[in-house]
């Protein structure tokens, strides 16, 4: 694939991202640290983004600038999900 194919697809995973991801993604970080469980549509959420993750993931391994912001988004979706469980757990 080519560099500007590349840069379309990482422009638009990036707009994707900014727009829609981030912001859920925060949201959740929020209520879960609160204490609070996920919901059936929060899950849906990070079902969807972690695919587009793997699906975006070929893209920002070929474009190591992209690397740091990769690893990070992974690992606001690991803690989500962590403390998701943890305070199911704790709800029993």
């Amino acid at each position: 694939m080519s560099d500007v194919n590349d840069d379309a697809v990482l422009k638009t995973l990036l707009d994707r991202l900014l727009r829609f991801r981030l912001p859920r993604a925060l949201e959740l970080k929020q209520r879960v640290d609160g204490g609070e469980c996920l919901t059936d549509a929060d899950i849906d959420f990070l079902k969807r983004a972690l695919e587009d993750a793997r699906d975006g993931q070929k893209f920002v391994s070929r474009n190591p600038q992209f690397h740091a912001l990769g690893a990070q988004i992974v690992q606001l979706y690991e803690a989500i999900v962590s403390r998701a469980i943890k305070n199911e757990s704790a709800r029993g």
